[in-house]
């Protein structure tokens, strides 16, 4: 169980940098079966993406983005939608490596003319889940406006509402972890709430025998029917993430570790279940070798704990927000092609033995 006597500023790093070492951590292994990635990481869970360091895909950028929306909005949800816009579309032009389809066929229509919100395309990714989690934490006392944030951003890639009911359960879990003392009940009663989708309510139900029965994370995925690898259904994602978190809560490592064992989508589902991890148990209760591995630019971690701090001081009924200086975006080109040649280079080792 995580301590609830966390400062809200560690919390807020905790998510933020507990999202993205979920990205990188999780990245080596995208794609890839549960079977496979024990044959070639029998050890234990650590930063193996360039010489033994991490660094962000689609899932940190997509939480940076958010975070600065949030930031500049003051509260206002279509100007928040209108900024998140922005940063997406002008990341599109920037060659990103991990862009899913749904995303980018959205992000095009907006440079084609479509209107922020109304240019999203019927899909049930799990795009939107990577944007979520923030918008609780920040809001933990207004769930009216969870909903409209967490709309306003869903509903720019993603328009199925499966897309939107799974963005929420993450929303509401953070917002749930920041309420603290709040019985366990009542996020099951939440999540359950989010939909009449029978699939949904199946999930939730999974979920919550699971947790009683004390069910391994890799025993609840081939439960859920991802005995192989979890797939980017946001159906599939997130209550896997979910569970993680809440199987393994108050332990960052463990959490991680478990999901990267279960393959598929490892990146984002990491992603996401850190960002709750990361939000219990605070900054400190990353580990730091971990932590240390994160090698990004211009996003780096410096970058990433003051926006933490921004995130903690923010107020929606303010008529000003800090926000933080923008990394300079302008620059990340070179990155993004570093950063798909090493994509590449796995790719090739993927090739190779063991098998």
């Amino acid at each position: 169980m995580a301590p609830n006597n966390i400062p809200v500023v560690e919390r807020l790093q905790g998510l933020v940098v507990g999202a993205s070492l979920g990205d990188a951590l999780g990245l080596p292994s995208e794609g890839l079966s549960r079977q496979r990635i024990a044959r070639l990481w029998p050890g234990p869970l650590t930063h193996r993406f360039i010489a033994g360091r991490g660094m962000g895909s689609d899932d940190t950028e997509h939480l940076v983005f958010t975070a600065l929306a949030i930031l500049k909005c003051r509260g206002d949800t279509k100007l928040f939608q209108t900024t998140l816009a922005r940063h997406l579309r002008w990341w599109l032009l920037l060659l990103p490596a991990g862009v899913g389809l749904a995303t980018a066929r959205a992000l095009v229509k907006l440079w084609l003319g479509w209107k922020p919100g109304r240019n999203g395309v019927f899909s049930a990714g799990n795009g939107p889940g990577m944007r979520s989690s923030v918008i609780g934490a920040v809001l933990p006392g207004s769930p009216d406006l969870i909903i409209l944030y967490v709309t306003a951003s869903t509903r720019l890639t993603h328009t199925d509402p499966k897309a939107l009911t799974g963005a929420l359960a993450l929303a509401h879990s953070a917002a749930w972890i920041r309420a603290a003392d709040t019985p366990l009940e009542e996020l099951f009663l939440t999540w359950e709430s989010l939909s009449i989708d029978q699939e949904w309510r199946n999930a939730v139900s999974l979920i919550q025998s699971c947790h009683g029965a004390q069910v391994s994370v890799s025993e609840f995925a081939a439960r859920f029917g991802c005995t192989r690898r979890v797939s980017g259904y946001i159906y599939h994602s997130v209550p896997i993430a979910l569970y993680a978190w809440l199987h393994h809560r108050g332990n960052y490592s463990d959490t991680l570790t478990e999901v990267v064992r279960c393959g598929g989508d490892t990146d984002t589902v990491a992603a996401m279940a850190g960002a709750l991890a990361g939000l219990d148990v605070g900054i400190h209760g990353i580990p730091t070798p971990w932590r240390k591995g994160w090698c990004d630019w211009p996003t780096t971690q410096e970058y990433l704990l003051d926006l933490g701090r921004h995130l903690a001081a923010f107020d929606p009924s303010s008529p000003s927000a800090s926000i933080p200086d923008k990394p300079h975006w302008a620059l990340v080109l070179p990155r993004n092609l570093l950063f798909l040649f090493v994509v590449l280079c796995h790719g090739f080792r993927r090739l190779l033995p063991p098998y």
